[in-house]
């Protein structure tokens, strides 16, 4: 068989075992923080023009802060087919697919280079032609990412289409880099792709502050030689790498701290992260070999000591020496363990990630290394044993073992996400002094209409933190649900106490406080939501309806148009202010309002009797 169809062979056969890994991801529903990413995100609910799209969430925490063309995508999802995750979780299967794809474009070009000297003329088109071990390899080595169980996270929660699409482009950088270098002098514009790519990475997520440098270490062991040699040759290209910083810069500004969730200043030492890095690194190595407990929501959780992490300490300090020996031994090797490292650095070394110390889905492209590393390894082992002919057959009895084994383990990860009750169950079940699984188990409970077991779940989590907001917040809304009001301020009360920011804690506490009759109480925890959260709707619509009731209409009109400017389909919020309007005097104005109203929604007989009597009006 030609290599040219051998290589096309292959990528299909990468393509199909994702698909078989992955087919049951389209029935999952939104999980965890996708519901801040999509359900309670709204800037993804106008595709055109996209400048609303691309400016993100401000402040909310979710997944797409500062990430903005992550969250243009989800506003794509959204354009075509709402909130029905099945579009979602086929675009993640998509970019997983052409992920692991340009990783075996990456692949089978490198190990090709790496039994080769480096390029000493710039201008020398290289023969990337590859056959035989070295292509097995890379596609031993991609289909091997491809259906990791590992991997399940990133692929099946669709808040993390920032990692994989993050992952795309790194990697595409880097594969037009080599097409560049490859390219004779009069054909350099897969360069100015490399660019571009790394441009876009920088807008999906920040893991991608790394890739200027990773390309510049590849040039220097594949094909320039020396760094020196590497600078000269491309000192303008690198130059435009590095201008992609500035982008990720005005991101970083733009959104400080990422909503309270991650950088200084967060109620964590960078030291005490850093702590925490060296057990999570080596856990997730752990799971690269044997991924046997994979969890959705680890915590956050702390180690403060360093006698806590001391064997984990010292394995990943030998591991980065290791790979700095290699680097100047065997440049391939200390590339792959550097790869590792960087990739895995701005979310595993000292900037605090605060509600998450730990988590699976950054292993995403990290892993990429790992099984680089083994495989390569397991060929060079082999073919010292024996003869080189026979290498490749073994090798695909192994690869069909392997394959098949973490698929099969994947396909079953993929099953405890089918429905939410299933996926908090196997996460209590495994980190059960974590207390927000089992403040997110209540929540799914609740949904099934399994009150009492819910209510269980929500106190067994302040058991474990009796200062979680969330829980006293969901304790709370179960309570007003049941009718057991002052049960159900106090927790609201719990809540805003410990998250003063919490806008919805405050929204709902002003909400119980009405029912109680309580009114300048409610109208101070409207006042409290809204100013947490500028661009809460219904907190402004819910103020601007006791501000009627205090006898503050202008105030209350003010309220009203920053709910339908924020919300414009939110209907009651508009008919309200239609009247509030009326009230005021401002009859122009009002029929305005009635008449965006019934546009949208011509059976509502209210609007339109209001409307005719206003039009009758002298």
């Amino acid at each position: 068989m030609k290599a040219g169809h051998k290589i096309l062979l292959a990528g299909a056969v990468i393509a199909i075992a994702a698909a078989a890994v992955y087919h049951g991801i389209f029935s999952v529903p939104f999980v965890f923080d996708d519901f801040n990413a999509v359900t309670l995100n709204p800037t993804i609910r106008h595709l055109w023009p996209p400048g609303e799209a691309l400016r993100t969430p401000q402040g909310t925490g979710s997944g797409t802060d500062g990430r903005p063309l992550a969250n243009l995508s989800l506003a794509i999802n959204y354009a075509i087919g709402g909130l029905n995750p099945a579009g979602y979780h086929a675009f993640s299967l998509i970019v997983h697919v052409l992920t692991a794809l340009t990783l075996f474009g990456v692949l089978r070009r490198t190990l090709r280079w790496s039994a080769l000297p480096p390029m000493r003329s710039a201008a020398a088109p290289m023969n990337v032609g590859t056959q035989g071990p070295e292509l097995f390899s890379a596609f031993a080595i991609a289909l091997l990412w491809t259906v990791h169980p590992l991997q399940t996270e990133a692929v099946t929660t669709v808040v993390h289409r920032t990692e994989l699409l993050v992952s795309l482009f790194y990697l595409l950088t880097l594969y037009c880099f080599i097409r560049g270098v490859e390219a004779t002098e009069g054909h350099r514009g897969w360069l100015v792709l490399s660019v571009l790519a790394c441009f876009f990475g920088m807008a999906s997520k920040e893991v991608m502050v790394s890739a200027p440098l990773i390309v510049f270490l590849y040039d220097r062991t594949f094909a320039a030689g020396t760094f020196r040699e590497a600078w000269r040759r491309r000192r303008g290209w690198y130059l435009g790498l590095a201008g992609t910083w500035a982008l990720l810069v005005v991101l970083r500004v733009a959104t400080p701290g990422r909503g309270a969730t991650g950088g200084f200043g967060q109620g964590m030492s960078p030291w005490d992260y850093a702590l925490t890095q060296c057990r999570a690194i080596v856990h997730y190595l752990r799971l690269s070999f044997w991924p046997n407990r994979l969890v959705l929501d680890y915590g956050n959780g702390v180690d403060r000591h360093v006698g806590e992490i001391l064997p984990q300490g010292l394995f990943l300090i030998l591991l980065l020496a290791g790979t700095v020996i290699a680097l100047r031994r065997k440049p391939a090797l200390g590339f792959a363990g550097a790869c590792f490292f960087a990739i895995l650095g701005p979310s595993s070394s000292f900037v605090p990630l605060t509600t998450q110390t730990m988590a699976e889905h950054r292993m995403y492209l990290p892993l990429a290394a790992v099984i680089a590393v083994v495989v390569c390894g397991l060929q060079a082992a082999a073919a010292e044993l024996g003869a080189k002919s026979r290498v490749v057959p073994l090798g695909i009895a192994v690869l069909a073992l392997a394959t098949v084994s973490l698929g099969f383990t994947t396909v079953a990860r993929n099953h405890d996400y089918r429905n939410a009750v299933a996926l908090w169950t196997d996460t209590v079940n495994k980190v059960p002094d974590n207390p927000r699984p089992h403040d997110n188990l209540a929540d799914a409970l609740l949904e099934a209409g399994r009150v009492p077991e819910a209510v269980s779940q929500y106190e067994a989590a302040l058991h474990i933190d009796p200062n979680d907001a969330q829980a006293h917040y969901n304790l709370g809304g179960v309570l007003l649900d049941a009718g057991r009001l002052n049960e159900a301020i106090g927790e609201y009360q719990a809540a805003v106490r410990d998250a003063p920011s919490f806008s919805w804690a405050h929204d709902n506490l002003g909400t119980a406080l009405v029912r109680a009759g309580r009114l300048p109480e409610a109208l101070a925890q409207y006042a409290a939501a809204v100013q947490a959260d500028p661009e809460h709707a219904q907190s402004r619509f819910n103020l601007a309806n006791l501000l009627v009731r205090a006898g503050h209409l202008n105030d209350a009109i003010e309220q009203y148009q920053a709910a339908v400017r924020l919300a414009p389909d939110m209907t009651a919020a508009r008919f309200n202010l239609a009247i509030a309007l009326t009230q005021a005097g401002r009859s122009r104005e009002a029929i305005a309002q009635y008449q965006i109203l019934l546009r949208s929604n011509p059976a509502e007989a209210q609007a339109r009797a209001n409307l005719e009597r206003l039009l009758a009006s002298p």
